[in-house]
């Protein structure tokens, strides 16, 4: 199969190249230098349909599927990795929670908000004490009559502070039991939610992380997600279609710091020629060349598994865990090419190089992508 040949491929990626183009790159310093998390960005995105990639049109969402997801993450990712990433977030991890687990009404209320950028999803997993084993979370849920009272907070959440709603996986039975977590959806300005202070990060600075903190915070039972008890089941579920888009996240990085290079390379001279002309440095940019196209051919074989509803489970966590990697390297190999200019902040090299290495730790490290992959292997 041609896993990039899809009715209207060039018109969306055109579309996605010259929105980025026009709207994200002319900024990327900045929002990068300030931390700046550009709302006004996403809703413009969300006008254009790329908030709701693979939401149905009845809930105004674009109603299309993973070739089509894959290829957006990548073109945004390619000129801005922190917007690739709350691009994908907001995609593949709230919006996609709530289209696979909620019921018909709470698509209704919450979806079309999602869908075209009204509203910014965040989703909550991952608390201090717990990163890698989300079974031992501390944040609870309480059954007080009809409502739940929710107490504790999540941590590192891409939008905390900006976003209108998170989905949230929290404990309502016993630590460590996989049976023992619910998922809830929460608005802003319920009572007792909050975010708290914005993390100073090495990369990805312009996309939002921050702690989600819950005081007595009061939710009806309406706002759970399925039934009580399927939180760490459907959050599995939800990381499977998500690490696709880490790995989209990871190529389109990959991509943009291999264009970048490629193009530096033909302009800088040394010795009287330009640097590409040395093995050395056009031997480096094959070896991105090659790598990045293994990387999305596995990323798209995800994609066509998950668009024929098929488990994914193994090759999403190989294709995160590959293009992750590759990313790192072809930001690092393009810092190199660029030499002491890769080492300034008025060249490209070192942001990719910076951003590449969240993708190796968000929605599961490499480590844990390798235990995924094992233990399917092993069945």
């Amino acid at each position: 199969m041609d896993f990039g040949n899809y009715e209207n491929k060039e018109m969306i990626v055109q579309m996605v190249r010259d929105f980025a183009e026009k709207e994200i790159r002319p900024n990327v310093m900045d929002w990068d230098e300030r931390q700046f998390f550009p709302v006004d960005l996403f809703k413009k995105m969300g006008a254009l349909g790329l908030l709701g990639v693979l939401v149905p049109e009845k809930y105004n969402g674009a109603g299309l599927g993973y070739f089509e997801y894959i290829d957006t993450i990548s073109e945004v990712a390619q000129v801005c990795g922190s917007i690739g990433l709350s691009l994908a977030a907001h995609n593949s991890l709230c919006t996609n929670h709530i289209l696979t687990f909620g019921n018909e009404e709470q698509k209704e209320k919450w979806l079309p908000k999602l869908a075209t950028g009204e509203w910014i999803g965040a989703w909550g997993l991952t608390e201090t004490g717990t990163g890698s084993d989300a079974g031992g979370m501390a944040t609870t849920a309480v059954r007080d009559g009809d409502d739940w009272i929710l107490n504790g907070s999540k941590n590192f959440i891409t939008h905390a502070i900006s976003g209108d709603v998170a989905v949230v996986i929290v404990r309502t039975g016993e630590k460590g039991d996989s049976r023992g977590m619910s998922a809830f959806v929460v608005e802003k300005g319920t009572p007792g939610f909050s975010g708290g202070k914005k993390e100073d990060k090495l990369g990805m600075r312009a996309s939002e992380t921050a702690a989600l903190f819950f005081d007595n915070c009061r939710l009806s039972n309406d706002n759970l997600l399925g039934s009580e008890g399927e939180g760490f089941i459907q959050a599995m579920k939800v990381l499977d279609g998500g690490r696709i888009s880490i790995a989209a996240l990871s190529l389109g990085i990959a991509k943009g710091a291999l264009n970048a290079s490629v193009k530096y390379s033909k302009e800088r001279e040394q010795f009287g020629k330009p640097i590409s002309k040395f093995q050395a440095i056009s031997f480096k940019l094959a070896d991105m060349a090659t790598e990045i196209e293994a990387s999305e051919l596995m990323i798209f074989q995800a994609g066509d598994l998950k668009n024929r509803n098929q488990n994914v489970t193994k090759e999403s966590a190989i294709a995160k865990y590959y293009a992750s990697e590759v990313s790192v390297r072809c930001g690092m190999e393009a810092v190199q090419i660029f030499g002491g200019y890769g080492y300034t902040k008025e060249f490209p090299a070192e942001k990719y190089y910076r951003d590449s290495k969240l993708c190796t730790i968000g929605e599961g490290t490499s480590e844990i992508q390798k235990l995924v992959i094992s233990r399917e292997i092993l069945k």
